[in-house]
Parts: C-alpha cells; structure tokens; sequence
C-alpha cells in the first residue's frame, strides 16, 4: 500500500453538495488515490496512473 500521508485530496468537480462525493489524490508518484468524501479514514482505491486513466475514459465513453 502507498504512503498517503502527503496526499493532497481533492474533491471531483462532478461531485454533488449533498456530500456525495469522491476524492481524488494524485499528486502520488506512480499512483492515484481514490476514496469517498463520507469515510476519508477509510482504505482508499489505489490505482496505478494508467489504471485511473482507462478508468476515466470508460466513464466518458458512457460506462
């Protein structure tokens, strides 16, 4: 598992006021981390950059 103690977390833009939202850190070297906003003590979504980035296009391309 990766050191997330020097993560900059940040909130999705796509994230709704509700507290529905996911946070995102990539400022990792050679790693994307993703957790939910509601349980940020929870264990976070450890990807590699490639992984997040397959990820992303799969959502775009209307997964």
């Amino acid at each position: 598992m990766g050191d997330l103690q020097k993560a900059w977390w940040r909130k999705s833009s796509y994230s709704t006021h509700n507290g529905e939202c996911v946070e995102v850190a990539s400022n990792l070297p050679g790693l994307v981390a993703v957790r939910d906003s509601k349980t940020p003590t929870s264990p976070a979504l450890l990807l590699t950059p490639a992984e997040w980035s397959a990820f992303l296009t799969h959502l775009k391309n209307g997964a």
